[in-house]
């Protein structure tokens, strides 16, 4: 599908992966083909990216913890998650006008502009997501029939999980300190304080509890994002060859109106070479390796998808267990079907 399709109609595909926390495909996808380009996003575009990655984060660990609880019959932590998630929806509806597959990021920066209230709807969602992720743990951190359902199920040590191409909250529940973020960082999480979650049991229950944990840390993150406050500028490179002009533009320059035709005809000419570029994905490494051959479509694209290495240890791992605790082991592995079928 991506070789019959110019560069950036390649996005909406993209969303597809992890539908949970499409936007970090978005940027995972874009980052790798700007590195062919040998561009960087604006600073404008780049904070943004980051916040709303940690959001698609929050959001991606609130369905796959609300999952694995109500599958066990907990039904009210389901809604408690899931309220949070519906909020941050609110606020990619506003950045770009959808909610599931965003579609909101583009080769060299954003969709579109950010909205005049970004930062103030970012702080009431720093405000709301708190109380009901204490309420949870409250809950649940020491519920016995909770503890008895996930407490030593479907563990995996480090080394066995390394083995297995792990990555992501799973690995870091079995004691892998591995985040792409910190390994690699890339945007701006080198420039920021914060700490690699780590636990030991590598069980169901520690696969919770690590992502409740990222969850704090995310908002920690995007806390002192807005603190710095938004830079001046642009979201996306200021390059005809590669963004498309304003809709004023093309309608009053002959100049404008021809970059339009040839990016959307011809899409951006992107030089021959091959890349790789990964992002920390909600599930763990997201890779995109990207082939061109200087033309407006790409040769080749490998994804490389955290989930699918991560399920395909899910029989060894059901091994000396019980029927119900598939149905426990599945929702803490957080299995997207979006990255299995490619």
């Amino acid at each position: 599908m991506a070789e019959s399709h110019t560069w950036q109609q390649v996005i909406p595909y993209t969303d597809r992966l992890n539908y949970c926390s499409s936007f970090i495909n978005n940027v995972g996808y874009c980052k790798t083909v700007e590195k062919l380009l040998g561009i960087e996003a604006p600073p404008r575009a780049v904070w943004a990216r980051t916040i709303l990655s940690e959001f698609s984060r929050i959001m991606d660990h609130c369905v796959c913890n609300g999952s694995t609880l109500v599958d066990l019959g907990a039904l009210t932590n389901f809604w408690y998650f899931f309220q949070p998630r519906e909020e941050i929806y609110g606020l990619l509806e506003s950045v770009c006008g959808s909610r599931l597959t965003v579609s909101a990021n583009r080769i060299g920066g954003l969709l579109a502009e950010l909205p005049s209230t970004f930062e103030a709807h970012c702080r009431r969602l720093l405000e709301f997501i708190p109380p009901l992720i204490d309420d949870v743990e409250t809950l649940v951190a020491k519920n016995r029939i909770f503890m008895d359902r996930s407490v030593g199920i479907a563990a995996m040590s480090g080394e066995n999980a390394v083995n297995w191409g792990w990555t992501g909250p799973c690995l870091r529940a079995s004691g892998v300190a591995y985040d792409v973020r910190r390994a690699h960082p890339y945007d701006l999480y080198d420039t920021l304080d914060w700490e690699v979650p780590v636990l030991q049991g590598g069980d169901i229950y520690d696969r919770f509890r690590i992502r409740m944990l990222e969850i704090r840390q995310s908002l920690s993150m995007i806390r002192q994002l807005l603190d710095r406050g938004m830079p001046e500028g642009k979201c996306i490179v200021d390059d005809p060859h590669i963004a498309l002009p304003t809709k004023d533009a093309c309608y009053n320059q002959m100049e404008s109106m021809i970059y339009h035709f040839k990016l959307i005809m011809d899409g951006i000419q992107v030089p021959p070479g091959e890349r790789y570029g990964m992002v920390e994905g909600a599930n763990g490494e997201l890779g995109f390796y990207c082939i061109s051959d200087g033309s407006g479509k790409p040769y080749r694209i490998k994804v490389r998808p955290p989930c699918f290495p991560i399920f395909s240890s899910f029989s060894t791992l059901m091994m000396g267990h019980t029927i119900s605790d598939v149905i426990a082991t599945l929702g803490g592995l957080n299995v997207i079907a979006g990255e299995l079928d490619r």
